[in-house]
């Protein structure tokens, strides 16, 4: 008793298990994880349907904006140059990571306080640098656009923020120093690249979709350097010396600085569109309102159901049962006590009997 219970417990534990070894590792579709739907596909790098790679340069002006010389002196804008190239990776349709190395020269002026001001007059620097950034990238357009009925948008908002490590050579002139102590004098600086100058930078691009392959941007970045002598200022600080205190013109020990880009973005890959431009929710109604306008139709009982006992033909062992019988699932006849005579004509459904006696034993009425 007790092992006839065992193995009625083990028994469909057993049969599940062994189902369960037979589909659930299993590639082929549909199976016990696809809800028995046929239109689906592993979900793998061959499948991507978009491209997530991109190559992007661009150039333009670099500003020294908070330091000690800057590039905004009087009513003149002293212009520098920037150029950038970057390796761009996107992650999901809303975040990317760039690989950016950037290089260029800023232009500034300034003028110590007081005597020596006047005996130095304004001085003109300037920086030429290098940097390495890891730089994210977040779409705001992605993140926050609706979804409608309008063409594919062309426009995008980015912001992006990132560190990175730089190194850069600073000069400075004025009308004193540089001329009476030459050996000591013009103020220069030469910090080699290097992790021992890190910096932030962060701001905001405008891209525009010029084609499948090519997008275009302008770009605004705030850079802050965290060095007081970035600006060509030196790299000394309250030194005693009035007529070299360059770095005491500004109180902040950051000098930061400000590059306007215009860029162009090459998209790399064999697909048709990026990630950058792919918004899921748009796919997803589209797909939807594609299933809506073009559902398939299941077609049973191709061949009929010829003796109308509402069995199709398809899978009906009895294509002629008689008209009013009760058949089972496979469309034959029901015969209740198993006489040969099927309850439609037979008067003992519950009672094997003859046919001579319409389904009942003999001798009974």
């Amino acid at each position: 008793m007790k092992s006839n219970l065992f193995l009625a417990l083990c028994l469909p534990a057993a049969v599940f298990a062994q189902e369960a070894s037979n589909t659930a590792g299993s590639e082929v579709y549909p199976n016990t994880f696809s809800s028995g739907s046929a239109k689906i596909s592993q979900f793998n790098n061959s499948a991507k349907r978009f491209n997530d790679w991109a190559v992007s340069v661009g150039g333009g002006t670099a500003l020294m904006k908070k330091s000690d010389l800057t590039s905004f002196y009087g009513d003149e804008v002293n212009w520098g140059w920037n150029a950038y190239v970057s390796l761009d990776k996107q992650l999901t349709h809303t975040f990317g990571l760039s690989l950016m190395y950037s290089m260029g020269q800023t232009n500034q002026r300034g003028m110590l306080p007081g005597v020596w001001g006047a005996t130095a007059g304004v001085a003109e620097a300037w920086t030429k640098y290098k940097q390495i950034t890891v730089l994210g990238d977040i779409n705001f357009s992605n993140l926050l656009r609706r979804v409608d009925n309008h063409s594919p948008y062309r426009w995008a908002l980015h912001g992006y923020a990132g560190l990175g490590t730089m190194g850069y050579e600073t000069l400075l002139l004025d009308n004193n120093l540089s001329r009476y102590a030459p050996n000591t004098f013009p103020i220069a600086v030469d910090q080699k690249l290097g992790f021992s100058s890190l910096f932030f930078q962060g701001g905001a691009g405008l891209k525009y979709k010029v084609s499948e392959l090519i997008d275009i941007e302008t770009r605004v970045m705030y850079v802050m350097s965290g060095d007081d002598e970035f600006d060509g200022g030196g790299d000394l600080f309250d030194t005693g010396h009035p007529s070299i205190n360059y770095n005491m013109i500004n109180p902040s020990r950051s000098d930061d600085m400000v590059t306007i880009n215009l860029g162009l973005s090459f998209k790399i890959g064999k697909h048709d569109s990026h990630l950058a431009w792919h918004d899921p929710m748009q796919e997803i109604y589209y797909r939807t309102a594609d299933l809506e306008q073009n559902s398939n139709e299941l077609i049973v009982c191709k061949k009929g159901d010829l003796d109308n006992d509402a069995v199709c033909d398809d899978w009906d062992r009895e294509l002629n049962s008689p008209a009013g019988a009760r058949v089972d699932g496979a469309g034959v006849a029901i015969d209740m006590d198993l006489d040969g005579v099927i309850d439609l004509y037979d008067r003992c459904v519950t009672v094997p009997g003859t046919a001579e006696n319409n389904g009942c034993p003999p001798g009974s009425k």
